[in-house]
């Protein structure tokens, strides 16, 4: 694979001088054209150590406006980053749409490294792999461009290239003595990143390799490369929306099967017998969650449900048995324009809990699949991608450790409608009802229809649904901790 980089490409600086003006006006055009068409650059430059990558990411950054630009470099992962799922450093510094994120070490940097260093076996990194395709297919899907350069060296070229570095007084403070271990594990390295660009160079996000032999080939080289990947993305997205537009799906939802229909909402319990629940379960909950907490298991557990479905009473029910320095409630609402600007998930990523922390979403990332299906809010083509799309997170999430509980508080239509009338009664509560509660009942019928549909398309085995009896108060809170004490006992012992 690498073989092609290592035949000394070379280039003239005076033909070198007389390319990069056109090249720097050429990008800075393809970069406006980025913000108006408002879609994401991700630029991974990865490579041998000495291949030259920092000088590539500098000359990036000086050819092209920096203010639409962030460079973002990693190294070992902090103690915040180390109690959260991989992923979870990454997702936070995705670029905006219309904004350019260049990668100095990314999400392929710890699967390779751990492998050459025999901490992880060929299984461990196939899996890491799928981990990392399933990210990058997702954020193509959305509209992201990802542009991934390796930077190469041959073994005497490399070693050729420290020296030099370290016997100036000026550069020598970039050779490290893991640069000189590498150097050393050069074959096993090159082994291993064969072995990963081959698994990860796809039709939407193929690797391009430089030799990196020559400092004015390999700027040249990156700099054409990522001009031609823009402009081949902003023609390949009129085509795609031409595609999509005429081939959009109906937007009929369809759901086969009707788990909501099977629950009995007649059940209930008596004052006396909730109170005594109540206590019970609120005591065990504190036990186990502060056990949880020793044993640094963190906690995800997500309340979606119809309007006035007890979300609330539910949710503070629960927090009553927690330390309140060790959860957090996310109230969702709609995207603000910063939230809108990214990938749909990335406002979920950012509360992921640190280790044994505990967070509650009052509604969540089904919206996609639920309020945004049903009101046009997202395209069909986005929203019937949603469905994998949140299977593959809450996978990555659990294989992180966390718990994942998901509740559907279900309620029937003359049971709302008897507490949106309660609502406007109590001058506390009144704020709670808005012209858009009743609006939303008058789709009802496709609500549930989407309800179903997500409701037997992302419960897994691992993060089933748990569906609430909800027309009942009582029945449905004490029906909430005990799924949530049962959870915690089956995981930790």
């Amino acid at each position: 694979m690498f073989e092609i980089a290592e035949l000394g490409h070379t280039l003239k600086k005076s033909d070198y001088d007389k390319q990069v003006p056109d090249l720097r006006t050429r990008l800075l055009t393809a970069q406006q054209e980025i913000r108006q068409t408002g879609f994401p650059v991700i630029i991974l430059i990865s490579g041998v150590d000495g291949g030259g990558k920092g000088e590539v990411i500098n000359l990036l950054n000086e050819w092209m406006d920096p203010h639409y630009m962030q460079t973002n470099a990693f190294d070992e992962p902090s103690d915040e980053e180390k109690e959260r799922p991989k992923f979870w450093r990454f997702w936070r510094t995705l670029p905006a749409k219309g904004a350019i994120g260049i990668y100095a070490g990314s999400w392929y940097s710890e699967p390779l490294s751990r492998h050459v260093h025999h901490e992880i076996n060929d299984e461990q990194l196939q899996m890491d792999l799928m981990h990392i395709k399933q990210f990058e297919q997702m954020l193509i899907d959305d509209g992201a461009l990802i542009i991934k350069c390796w930077l190469h060296l041959g073994r005497e070229a490399q070693k050729k290239r420290l020296k030099k570095l370290e016997i100036n007084p000026e550069t020598s403070w970039r050779v490290t003595s893991r640069d000189k271990k590498h150097l050393e594990m050069y074959d096993d390295f090159i082994d291993v990143a064969e072995k990963v660009l081959s698994e990860t160079s796809t039709g939407s996000s193929p690797w391009l390799i430089i030799d990196g032999t020559d400092r004015h080939y390999r700027l040249l080289a990156v700099g054409r490369h990522v001009l031609d990947r823009i402009s081949r993305h902003i023609e390949q997205r009129d085509a795609d929306k031409r595609v999509i537009e005429k081939t959009a799906a109906s937007g009929v939802i369809n759901a086969r099967h009707n788990p909501l229909d099977k629950l009995d909402l007649s059940l209930k319990l008596d004052e006396k017998t909730y109170h005594n629940q109540l206590n019970f379960y609120q005591g065990k909950l504190s036990k186990l969650a502060r056990l949880a907490r020793q044993k640094k298991r963190s906690s995800i557990l997500v309340f979606e449900g119809w309007d006035a479905g007890g979300k609330g009473g539910a949710i503070r029910r629960l927090i009553h048995a927690l330390d309140a320095r060790n959860y957090r409630v996310i109230p969702v609402f709609a995207p603000t324009d910063e939230e809108r600007s990214q990938h749909y998930l990335w406002r979920f990523w950012r509360h992921i809990p640190r280790a044994g922390k505990i967070t509650i979403y009052d509604r969540s990332w089904y919206g996609r699949v639920l309020v945004e299906r049903v009101e046009g809010f997202a395209a069909e083509h986005e929203s019937a991608r949603g469905f994998s799309e949140i299977v593959n997170f809450e996978e990555e999430l659990m294989h992180d450790g966390i718990i994942i509980l998901k509740f559907w508080l279900h309620i029937d239509q003359d049971e709302q409608l008897r507490r949106f009338r309660a609502r406007e009664q109590i001058s506390y509560k009144r704020y709670k009802i808005t012209e858009e509660d009743y609006r939303n009942r008058e789709k009802w019928a496709e609500y549930e229809l989407a309800v179903n549909e997500m409701i037997t398309r992302t419960s897994t085995q691992a993060a089933p649904w748990v569906l609430i009896e909800g027309n009942d108060k009582k029945y449905a809170r004490i029906k909430v901790l005990k799924s949530y004490c049962e959870k915690l006992e089956s995981v930790l012992g």
